[in-house]
Parts: structure tokens; sequence; C-alpha cells
């Protein structure tokens, strides 16, 4: 009997994953602010985290080992984007102690996750 071969999906990737359920979850935080704030702050945030996510999806779509890494790459300034974003929010009183609390904890997973990606990626791809 033939086995049949699994390739990965983007949906097994966990960075990717955690990146995108998490721009949802701050996504769904940003639509309860005033305009100011929507317009200050969270557009910035949202976008910052939708970029990580975006930036792993694109470079899994990338042909090349180079290409895909450089995504994955990206995807780190996001992190680091989103985490002075998380900051702003938490001093200007945006985000409850526990949106913030757990916001960060996502955003400091996530940098080890994308390293292990790269590294995967290295290890697993010839070109």
């Amino acid at each position: 009997m033939e086995t049949k071969k699994k390739y990965l999906q983007l949906n097994d990737i966990s960075c990717y994953k955690r990146s995108f359920n998490l721009s949802n979850y701050v996504w769904n935080i940003v639509i309860t602010w005033d305009h100011f704030a929507k317009q200050t702050v969270g557009i910035q945030f949202v976008t910052a985290l939708d970029s990580n996510s975006a930036n792993i999806a694109e470079g899994f779509g990338r042909y090349n080992k180079k290409d895909k890494i450089k995504f994955y790459y990206y995807s780190f300034g996001s992190v680091k984007e989103s985490l002075d974003w998380n900051e702003k929010s938490r001093i200007r009183t945006l985000l409850t102690k526990e949106q913030y609390q757990y916001i960060l904890k996502e955003l400091l997973e996530l940098p080890k996750e994308i390293h292990h990606l790269i590294r995967f990626t290295n290890e697993k791809l010839e070109q």
C-alpha cells in the first residue's frame, strides 16, 4: 500500500498561526476604541501585526530558500514594531492589564518560533 506524502501547509506553521490569531485578537480590541485612538495608535498597531503574519505567508509562498528567509526576517521587524505599539497602548490606557500581558506574551514567543522556521527552512530546502 502506497502512503501519501504530506506537504507542509501554511496553517501547519506555528508562528504563522500565532501571529494570525494575535492580529485578529488586537483587531477586535482596536475596533472598540474611540476615533482618535484608532486613527493614531490603532491603525499602526493592527498594520504591524497584520504585516507579521503576511510576511510569513509571503515567504512561505516563495520558491527559493533565500526569498523565503528574507520574508521571515521581515516578520522579525514587524514583531518589534508591534511590541512598541503594545507599550504605547498600555501607557495610553487603551488596553487592560490582561490584554497587554497576553499580547506581550505572544509577541515574546514569536521571534523564537520565527527563528525555528528559518532554521527549518535552511536545513530542509536545498536552494
